[in-house]
């Protein structure tokens, strides 16, 4: 499409009333990948307000020719969600669920609704959508009647299809009497769909025609469930609701291998009578992979591969068990434990991407086969692996035959494409001889579509050609899917970098798997997109610009205005560094992109780069005049002033200097004690009250501390504004200097978390150096310290997000309890984070995030204590809220007096 035709489209959008569209660098960067391999970059992003504009945009996509592809949450692993026309996002406006109707059972939604919204909403009632897909936290119901989604609960809910009521679609320009002419088509071929569709649950492949049949009703809703956008747009859907209020029992089987695992799903299946909920099998490296990066993991039965059996009725457990066949079992009762599994279980796409010595991807992902046929099909798909010189981590939804699997593709070798290619065809072939389908609930897609001939005759393909030909005559529909599909290797998403940077590779660790957009979190991630909702503003947004300005051909580098608007909200909470699936870090990230682009390529830094990244260096200057600087402060002209020069937001407080700093106030040690204390900045220059409680309670507890004197600054600050070169530097001191601390034996505890977690991330990956430096909470357990007595304290804590991310806060929530208090934990980011907040530009923002979590959390229970340990939640509450915070160890130094 050439630009005046992409401007064309634009114009005629919004002629016809259709309001957000962009066809922006960034915004086509964005949406130029799903969660697939696939990179298609579109012309035009439209995010309709209202149903009608779908209408008016199908009506556009006629005028000019251009076609049309629906978006859904961009979670599709098969491509389904790319196209070089419009591509239509109703997550933005379109996500409301429109009404419940308790006693039918029945809810209407719009089809930008996200699946967890949707379960909120029927919770109330006692109700729920059956399907549940491990995307449910962002996932769309349009996206999901999209695919036929299925999820882990299938087996006892059914499919999306199955829990389709009725839909509103807006047919594709040139469509006649659809439904009539459907009919008469399945009519004259009677006896062909009745023996070649819907053989068994998991054929999602091609058209799902047996939903036509005069025996089966004749639905055309259930029909276009699984069309993959290619045969109408769905305005608003009528799905089903079920029963909730059953009681779930987790039966955990382990075996020798998934294979043997896959080989005991038809005597569990005869053993319950087809009554288990859910039947989901999980390879060890996956979870293997999680304790790795430090996740809890219950106990698991012995075994390299599991099968999580979920059951209503208590009496199906014993011959559950009886029939398992397994190495052992347990049967795990405990709520938080089994949500724990199955959130493990939820992550496997992301996992498993990681679980093998080189990245593993998507596209061979969710085969299906009856399940009776399941250990043999295992078996020959472990020797085509082999014979490929190829890797797989296989999991899913074992109960029903579908397997899905990450693969070590060599896609960074020059015929990385081809074995992909002759991979795929040749596990093609060999699913035919199982009886199975290519896709048991991710669609064709760009994946697998090409392939189709190889699974259906040529009458079944004259079928589907004719039923496009029916629905969408002029070919506008997300063309490329299932009929006259484009190849399986075109238009694959670059994995070999032309730029020689580490962040080059780094970038590409985000698949797209999108918890990142997930609407609403228990995490960290991503505090901006919880407040925006805008794509841009998502760790995957931002990591699809990163990928277009490595190695794309439509984001110029990292000077680019595109990449400058998606990292801009960026809080670097390193919330997706433990919260993403794949590990992608993008406080990283963005530290070396801002590096590339103000040192390498020598663009001007902003004023706040030098005042605000070199806070440490100011406060130090301000230190023997911390009062007079204080006052001054205090003068309405001179703080405006102030922040005019700093770039400070005039809504923001400037932080006061202590009078005196920890270190000047407790002077050199005369004794060797039983703990040191570093004096990061900001608990020497700001917070100096932090260390004294600390050495206060210590003592009382006949702990012996002191503060190190010797000046050590992280480089936060410098770190967070990609000063890198000058970052380094000061820590290759600090090294130097808290080294032989730390050496000595005696235990180095920081206060400070964004200091502490900098020491334990940054530090090591710009100079290779770790330290050995404890946090408050880490101390007191090491020790195992006395706690004092918190017995009727309710306290609401907001770890910084630092400490959630990288240092961990089990720690501090285990010696709170213990300790007798009542914790509530805030999810989420205070929404200051550093520099961040205090930036102009940036004040709505930081605001809107503190009203995620933070601030309905202080306002829900005013009368408890907040603890907050770090600076910027600290100096958040003090601004938003007038709430004072205290420091894990001035709590506890607090009831020395109590």
């Amino acid at each position: 499409m050439t630009a005046e035709v992409a401007t064309g489209v634009v114009a005629e959008l919004h002629r016809r009333g259709v309001s957000d569209v962009d066809d922006s660098t960034l915004a086509r960067a964005l949406y130029s990948s799903d969660a697939s391999l696939y990179r298609v970059v579109p012309q035009v992003v439209v995010r309709p307000r209202h149903p009608d504009e779908l209408h008016a945009i199908l009506d556009v996509a006629q005028a000019t020719g251009v076609p049309v592809t629906m978006r859904g949450a961009g979670t599709s692993i098969a491509g389904n969600a790319v196209g070089a026309g419009i591509v239509v996002d109703t997550l933005k406006h379109l996500n409301r669920v429109v009404s419940i109707d308790a006693e039918a059972r029945t809810a209407v939604v719009q089809p930008g609704v996200v699946h967890a919204d949707l379960q909120r909403a029927a919770a109330p009632y006692g109700l729920r959508f059956g399907p549940d897909p491990s995307t449910h936290t962002r996932c769309t119901i349009g996206g999901m009647i999209g695919n036929n989604a299925c999820g882990s609960r299938a087996l006892g809910y059914g499919r999306t299809v199955d829990n389709v009521v009725d839909l509103d679609v807006a047919w594709a320009p040139g469509a006649g009497d659809v439904r009539t002419e459907l009919t008469g088509l399945v009519d004259q071929h009677l006896a062909h769909v009745r023996t070649s569709f819907g053989r068994f649950s998991r054929q999602v492949s091609g058209y799902s025609l047996e939903h036509l049949l005069p025996e089966n009703g004749r639905s055309l809703e259930r029909f276009l469930v699984g069309s993959e956008g290619t045969l109408g747009v769905v305005t608003q859907a009528t799905v089903r609701l079920v029963d909730d209020r059953v009681d779930r029992r987790l039966v955990v089987l382990g075996y020798p291998s998934m294979i043997e695992a896959a080989d005991a799903v038809p005597a569990l299946i005869a053993a319950t009578d087809g009554r288990m909920i859910a039947c989901e099998g999980l390879d060890a490296r996956i979870v293997d992979l999680v304790r790795a990066r430090g996740g809890g993991v219950p106990d698991l039965p012995a075994g390299a591969g599991w099968l999580f059996v979920e059951v209503v009725d208590p009496d199906l457990v014993a011959p559950v068990v009886a029939a398992a066949g397994a190495l052992g079992h347990r049967v795990v009762e405990d709520s938080p434990q089994a949500a724990a599994l199955w959130r493990i279980r939820e992550d496997g796409a992301g996992l498993a991407a990681l679980s093998l010595p080189t990245p593993a991807y998507s596209g061979w992902e969710d085969a299906a086969v009856p399940p009776e046929r399941l250990g043999a099909w295992l078996r020959d798909f472990d020797r085509l692996l082999r014979d490929h010189d190829l890797d797989g981590v296989p999991y899913g939804h074992f109960g029903d035959g579908c397997v899905h699997v990450r693969i070590d593709f060599p896609f960074r070798r020059e015929d990385g494409a081809k074995v992909f290619r002759d991979f795929l065809t040749a596990c093609a072939l060999e699913l035919r001889k199982h009886g199975g389908s290519l896709s048991g609930e991710h669609g064709d897609g760009r994946a697998r579509s090409e392939l189709l001939p190889l699974m259906y005759d040529a009458e079944s393909l004259r079928l589907f050609a004719a039923v496009k030909a029916i629905c969408d005559p002029q070919n506008l529909l997300n063309p490329g899917n299932i009929v006259d599909p484009a190849p399986l290797d075109a238009d694959l998403r670059p994995t070999r970098p032309r730029a020689a940077l580490a962040l080059a590779d780094q970038v590409h660790r985000c698949t797209g798997v999108g918890k990142c957009v997930a609407p609403k979190t228990a995490g960290v991630m991503c505090p901006s997109y919880l407040a925006t909702r805008d794509e841009k503003d998502s760790t995957r947004g931002r990591s699809r610009v990163l990928q277009e300005a490595v190695d794309g051909t439509l984001v110029r580098g990292f000077a680019d205005p595109a990449v400058h608007e998606a990292l801009d909200l960026c809080l670097a909470c390193k919330g997706c560094a433990s919260d993403c699936p794949t590990g992608v870090d993008m406080a990283t990230y963005k530290a070396e992109a801002l590096h590339q682009k103000h040192d390498v390529l020598g663009e001007r830094r902003p004023r706040s780069h030098f005042l605000l990244g070199g806070l440490p260096r100011w406060a130090a200057l301000a230190a023997p005049m911390a009062p007079i600087a204080n006052r001054m402060m205090r003068l309405r002209p001179v703080a405006r002033l102030a922040k005019a020069t700093a770039g400070i937001d005039q809504r923001r407080s400037i932080p006061t200097f202590a009078p005196k700093t920890l270190r000047r106030s407790v002077g050199v040690p005369e004794v060797v004690p039983d703990v040191w204390i570093w004096a990061d900045s900001f608990s020497d220059h700001f917070f100096p009250g932090n260390g004294h409680a600390a050495i206060r309670w210590l003592e009382s507890v006949g702990v012996t501390a002191r503060v190190i004197t010797d000046d050590a600054c992280c480089a936060l600050t410098w770190v967070t504004t990609g000063q890198l070169d000058k970052a380094r530097s000061i820590m290759e001191r600090t090294v130097r200097t808290l080294a032989p601390y730390v050496e000595s034996g005696v235990p180095v505890v920081g206060l400070e978390p964004s200091c502490l977690a900098t020491l334990r991330s940054d530090l090591p990956e710009l100079t290779g150096s770790h330290l050995d430096v404890l946090s408050f909470a880490e101390l007191v357990e090491r020790l195992d310290l006395p706690l004092p007595d918190l017995s009727g304290v309710r306290v609401v804590a907001q770890p910084h997000c630092h400490h959630a991310s990288i240092i961990g806060w089990a720690a501090d929530k285990r010696l709170l309890e213990r300790a007798g208090a009542a914790v509530t934990q805030v999810a989420g980011c205070c929404g200051l984070a550093g520099n961040f907040g205090m930036e102009k530009g940036h004040y709505e923002v930081s605001v809107a995030v503190a009203e995620t979590h933070l601030l309905p959390a202080v306002r829900a229970d005013r009368d408890a204590v907040v603890l907050a340990d770090g600076m910027s939640c600290r100096v958040q509450l003090d601004d938003l809220a007038d709430v004072p915070a205290m420091h894990l160890a001035e709590l506890f130094a607090s009831r020395l007096e109590a």
